[in-house]
């Protein structure tokens, strides 16, 4: 060993520990769990507020609908939205145009919860970006957004919901 610098070459950039992707690693793992941690006072998971939440943008749409938004086979798709209409938060209905389909709605306590979990969801991102002036917020979320669409991520879905159980 002759002490110099070449025996402990230095990382490059793509896998150091203050690199792009590392620090979207980090803060995307912290932001998760701050969330998750924010709406269990609601008595609610993270990818059942995503469901809450897609059920407001376009209500009715089948079973198997969403289970393909959310990358989760249907097998697990139906217990797991169980337990959303056991709480009366969303119900089943007959698909009118074909009968063998169940199409999911917000019920009013459903929409009531949503108010609820839209401010905590609110309070989440102004604490996680309180270092941030609103412009260098904005310009955060063009450049995060610029990333997944060239990433191919489904807008509004957290790729962690296909492992739902």
């Amino acid at each position: 060993m002759n002490g110099t610098d070449d025996d402990h070459p230095e990382p490059d950039a793509h896998s150091r520990p203050d690199g792009a992707g590392f620090l979207l690693a980090q803060v995307g793992a912290h932001a998760a769990a701050h969330f998750a941690r924010g709406i269990a006072a609601l008595d609610l998971t993270p990818p059942q507020a995503g469901l809450l939440r897609m059920l407001a943008a376009r209500p009715g749409r089948s079973q198997r609908e969403l289970a393909d938004a959310l990358g989760m086979p249907p097998s697990r798709f139906v217990p797991f939205a169980d337990t959303l209409e056991q709480r009366g938060l969303i119900e089943r209905r007959r698909n009118p145009d074909d009968r063998r389909l169940h199409a999911l709605h917000l019920t009013p306590a459903g929409r009531a919860l949503l108010g609820d979990l839209s401010a905590a969801a609110r309070g989440n991102e102004d604490e996680l970006c309180r270092a941030l002036s609103a412009d260098e917020r904005r310009q955060l979320t063009a450049l995060l957004r610029r990333i997944a669409e060239d990433q191919e991520l489904a807008p509004g879905i957290h790729p962690d919901f296909k492992s739902v159980r």
